[in-house]
């Protein structure tokens, strides 16, 4: 249980990460973003999010909950120093009752289902599961996306919401397809797409496992100038298995067949504990023969990293070279056949 010095210091360390995000408040509050990062600014069971006017308050907690008192004290705490907030979710990500891991509305009444990151609108389910249906540690990779994916033929792989797709589909990128074996996530993509009255024709929603949409898309032989891989840390279905520790190579093996001449792979990877320095040397190794080269990092944003004045507590292991436990590496892809005369280049 946390004592009233505890709550004390705790409510300063809450105000010093706040002060640091002074500038996302000039965004006419349709923006998503992080306000504590607690892992690494002081509170390692707390983080707590903006999307728009809603906040959301998550307690990591494995053995011992952040009490409702406290939480409830933590929301009257940004209920008085943000006052545009309309309503909050409180979100218990171990627990064993699906609602809690979900959320539930402590204060005012729908949530917001629409922010806006780099003028393109997205459409978010804030109580759709244990995540709020849009990952913030993606945002720079968006970006990204928006400034190449021109003309692009994309395909999202694990995209859960596909946000990463609908950023490609605005930069103007010929065909996105996003799979995932979630119906009901997937479709936040299509509502997304509308939103921003992209062309929806181009957007393909595939519902089907990896492996499955792999193997069918190898023998239809399709290609794709970019294909994103951001698989869960681990999981396991009839068709294969996912281990981002133990067959992380194996994975980019299986989809680097399916990346045009020139085109680029880009590898989301969140395993925690994975050694930033371990992992870009098995990247390199994988370089090797030639076919593939390393031809950017991604960072992850300081609202989620922490800022320097006020981070506390290391990360578990180096992500060095990295900046985050999610490692983001677009690779750059030389076709083996060399048969494609589609060559895609940055300028």
């Amino acid at each position: 249980m946390m004592m009233d010095e505890d709550f004390t210091l705790l409510l300063s360390k809450l105000q010093k990460a706040l002060n640091y995000r002074e500038d996302f408040f000039a965004q006419d509050n349709i923006s998503a973003f992080r306000l504590f990062s607690g892992f690494y600014e002081g509170c390692e069971s707390l983080v707590v999010d903006l999307f728009s006017k809603t906040l959301l308050l998550y307690d990591y907690s494995k053995t011992e909950p952040v009490t409702d008192n406290t939480l409830n004290d933590i929301q009257n705490y940004y209920l008085q120093r943000l006052p545009g907030i309309k309503s909050v979710i409180q979100k218990r990500r171990y627990s064993q009752d699906a609602f809690h891991r979900r959320g539930k509305i402590t204060y005012g009444e729908k949530p917001d289902q629409q922010i806006q990151e780099y003028k393109v609108w997205y459409f978010v389910d804030l109580l759709i599961n244990q995540d709020a249906s849009f990952y913030l540690d993606t945002r720079n990779l968006r970006r990204w996306l928006l400034e190449h994916a021109k003309g692009w033929r994309v395909l999202n792989t694990f995209a859960y919401t596909g946000s990463l797709g609908v950023a490609a589909l605005s930069a103007g990128a010929s065909r996105v397809v996003q799979v995932d074996r979630n119906r009901h996530f997937l479709r936040l993509s299509r509502i997304s797409g509308m939103l921003n009255h992209l062309d929806i024709g181009k957007l393909i929603l595939e519902t089907m496992d990896f492996y499955q949409f792999v193997g069918q898309a190898k023998r239809t032989k399709q290609l794709f100038d970019c294909v994103i891989l951001d698989p869960p840390f681990f999981s396991k279905t009839k068709h294969g298995k996912v281990d981002l520790i133990n067959e992380n190579e194996r994975l980019i093996n299986k989809v680097r067949p399916l990346v045009d001449d020139g085109g680029f792979l880009i590898l989301v990877n969140n395993a925690l504990f994975v050694n930033g320095k371990d992992y870009i040397q098995s990247l390199e190794k994988l370089c090797q023969d030639g076919y593939l080269s390393i031809e950017k990092l991604i960072s992850i944003p300081m609202d989620i990293t922490g800022y320097p004045e006020t981070v506390v507590n290391d990360p578990p292991v180096d992500p060095y070279p990295y900046n985050h436990s999610t490692k983001i590496t677009i690779l750059r892809v030389k076709s083996k056949s060399r048969k494609s005369v589609n060559l895609r280049f940055l300028s």
